[in-house]
């Protein structure tokens, strides 16, 4: 597990200075103090490339011609036809493998990992490349008081395998996603069409209170299926949308603070990508025995948890 980020870091002075929007009143209402803005010639493409390089470099000796799956995730594709999938497919080299683009919005990780496991039990593929990619600012508002200040651009990826490859493994324990299309506000409450103005979230405390009663519902499924107290886990990596989400979810599960992973403070809202990077952190700390879970939720009302284990 590796991540990418840009090197450009936008700090809240910017929004100040835009639109009037103060540092702290930032801070207190999202947990957002900095977020990260791809370069000239960077875009989704690249930064799923990127990511895809560094999950190598993590890997010595691993060739990529055992890939047989790419998947990769974004709502901010660079291209809708050429996609960040094919691109990191032609980086790698390794033609004539099923290679897909999905968008679950921030749940599109979890969905990719699905389509995994798809793969996996129809004895389709045995190592699959999943890639997790945001160029938000692509596509922002910035001058958008409501939402412009949110978003960053980041990308992971993942190498998922049905046979062991090393010390540092965590085992796939299980996945749940789900759909909440029919409720509430979650064909308009965030969208982006491009013939309009970018992402826009017109309802942002709705999304909020599905975010925290479905991140909720969902971890404590999982803990419950697999006998897991809250505090048995070494990580909950939760969507990165909002701190107050994570908090609020925390609280909802007792679960210690200490133990929710956060990077949206340095990083922003990075979409799909966001919990990707937060693992990617993590990634090498963990030890025998570690518990973690990513739950996630989205745009759309998409939403999942997975459990690993090491």
């Amino acid at each position: 597990m590796a991540a990418y980020l840009p090197t450009a870091v936008v700090t809240n002075e910017h929004f100040t200075q835009l639109n009037g929007l103060a540092s702290d009143w930032i801070i207190a209402r999202t947990g957002i103090e900095e977020r990260r803005k791809a370069g000239p010639g960077e875009n989704a493409n690249t930064m799923a490339v990127a990511a895809t390089e560094a999950l190598l470099a993590e890997i010595p000796g691993f060739d990529p011609a055992g890939i047989d799956l790419i998947v990769a995730g974004t709502y901010t594709p660079h291209d809708t036809i050429f996609t960040a999938a094919h691109a990191v497919q032609r980086h790698l080299g390794v033609n004539e493998i099923p290679t897909v683009s999905i968008s679950s919005a921030c749940a599109s990780l979890l969905n990719a990992v699905e389509i995994v496991e798809g793969y996996f039990a129809t004895g389709k593929a045995r190592r699959a490349l999943v890639v997790v990619s945001e160029h938000n600012t692509a596509y922002n508002n910035e001058a958008d008081t409501m939402a412009g200040h949110l978003w960053g651009d980041g990308a992971a990826a993942l190498l998922i395998s049905k046979d062991r490859l090393g010390p540092h493994d965590l085992h796939i324990a299980e996945v749940i996603t789900g759909g909440a299309a029919p409720v509430g506000k979650a064909d308009e409450a965030v969208t982006l069409k491009p013939v309009e103005k970018g992402i826009v979230m017109p309802f942002g405390r709705e999304v909020f209170q599905q975010a925290c009663l479905y991140m909720t519902r969902v971890t404590q499924t999982l803990l419950d299926r697999h006998h897991l107290a809250p505090n048995d886990l070494t990580y909950l990596i939760p969507h990165q949308a909002n701190l107050r989400i994570s908090v609020n979810v925390t609280k909802q599960l007792g679960l210690d603070p200490a133990r929710a992973l956060n990077n949206i403070q340095r990083l922003g809202n990075t979409g799909c990508a966001g919990a990707a990077i937060g693992l990617a952190e993590v990634w090498g700390t963990l030890q025998t025995g570690a518990n973690v879970i990513v739950t996630v939720f989205g745009g759309g009302y998409s939403y999942g948890a997975m459990l690993l284990k090491k």
